[in-house]
């Protein structure tokens, strides 16, 4: 089972949610799709080198919303180097099983992952995380468009609080 969609097909599943504020609509379409929308947890990030700049600005949103960032060794560096901070975990072609085993766990809210068709080793990887992270009902995401539309809708909905100084 591959969950990697091209072009394409990633328009042929379709939902809608009606509110009269856009970020409401979006949360019922996205729950409607069956997709359990968590505010909190651990992302684990595998980004081809192509996307990483257009990922560094999502990765950021999930970490101010108090996500735990979770990441393949080059993507955890780029994103230490910009500022987010990143536990590494190590792939399958790296001789370690850590991140199925973290998504066995259920220790994974969300997996944000694109591929360099490019390279075979990576694809593999990839394909062994997204199988795995379906297997076991983590939300998987290959399309970064689609991971700004959770996050729209992560901000709206979840609390924030911060601190008052008393004087």
């Amino acid at each position: 089972m591959e969950s990697y969609l091209s072009p394409e097909m990633k328009s042929t599943g379709e939902a809608i949610g009606y509110d009269n504020k856009l970020t409401r609509a979006l949360y019922k379409a996205l729950q409607a799709t069956g997709m359990h929308v968590s505010n909190y947890g651990t992302i684990f990030v595998t980004i081809a080198d192509q996307d990483k700049q257009q990922a560094l600005p999502l990765v950021k949103r999930f970490y101010d919303l108090g996500f735990n960032i979770e990441a393949t060794t080059g993507t955890a560096e780029f994103l230490r180097e910009h500022g987010i901070r990143t536990r590494t975990r190590r792939k399958l072609s790296e001789g370690s099983s850590e991140i199925i085993e973290a998504l066995r766990q259920g220790h994974i809210s969300y997996v944000i992952n694109t591929i360099d068709i490019n390279q075979h080793n990576t694809r593999l990887d990839g394909y062994e995380i997204r199988r795995t992270a379906v297997e076991n009902n983590v939300t998987v995401f290959t399309a970064l468009e689609t991971v700004r539309v959770l996050l729209d809708v992560l901000e709206e909905i979840t609390l924030r609080v911060s601190t008052i100084d008393a004087k």
